[in-house]
């Protein structure tokens, strides 16, 4: 895919890490600031992604095989970035998004067997390209796990496999920042929303200046 001119910014993190609830004041602010900004979300973030989000979040944690879900996600993501992604990035807007490949990598390539090499051919086939900054939210996956079961969403399939995922996923996501340092920043996402507010603006600020 081509190279854009705004900046993409990823938000990862296990369920529960307060990513979204950080990725949404992130944009607040960034906004209040005058930056033209556009928030989106994976799966998701395009109408014929929304449509797929519905079929891969709800139902039961067995409902699709592994792979057909790789496949369900991808189609997810290039949609996403034909119609929502590369447009912001072309025309020079801050693009923040909530979950990208990264999930994928974890979720899809962990939750039922060791899938990750199929995800990432899939990814360099279909999508080609990462975000320009990844901030991922670390906390213990007990406290995380607890979080996301008591929020009682829709979309809950995945807090169905259980708090053995959440571990093995942040041990996964702690992998991939210590493999690529230059697109990763880790933020301590267990102290108070102010404070890992501000030091998620902080970053980001650094990174876009």
């Amino acid at each position: 895919m081509t190279s854009p001119k705004g900046h993409f910014i990823s938000f990862e993190g296990i369920d529960g890490s307060g990513k979204s609830t950080q990725a949404k004041r992130l944009v607040a602010a960034l906004q209040a600031e005058g930056y033209d900004v556009v928030h989106t979300r994976e799966p998701g973030g395009s109408a014929g992604a929304e449509e797929i989000r519905a079929l891969v979040l709800q139902g039961e944690p067995d409902r699709w095989s592994a792979e057909t879900e790789i496949l369900l996600f991808t189609a997810a993501r290039r949609d996403h970035m034909e119609r929502t992604i590369l447009p912001a990035l072309e025309a020079g807007k801050i693009v923040i998004c909530d979950r990208f490949a990264d999930s994928t990598r974890m979720y899809q390539g962990l939750s039922r067997g060791d899938l990750r090499a199929l995800v990432d051919q899939l990814h360099d086939l279909m999508i080609g390209r990462e975000p320009d900054l990844t901030l991922l939210f670390d906390m213990d996956p007990d406290v995380s796990h607890t979080r996301a079961v008591e929020r009682d969403s829709i979309d809950s399939r995945f807090e169905d496999f259980g708090a053995g995922l959440q571990k093995a996923m942040r041990s996964g996501f702690l992998d991939l920042a210590t493999s690529a340092p230059e697109r990763f920043r880790i933020i301590d996402a267990a102290r108070d929303i102010d404070t890992i507010a501000a030091d998620t603006l902080g970053v980001i600020k650094a990174h876009i200046q």
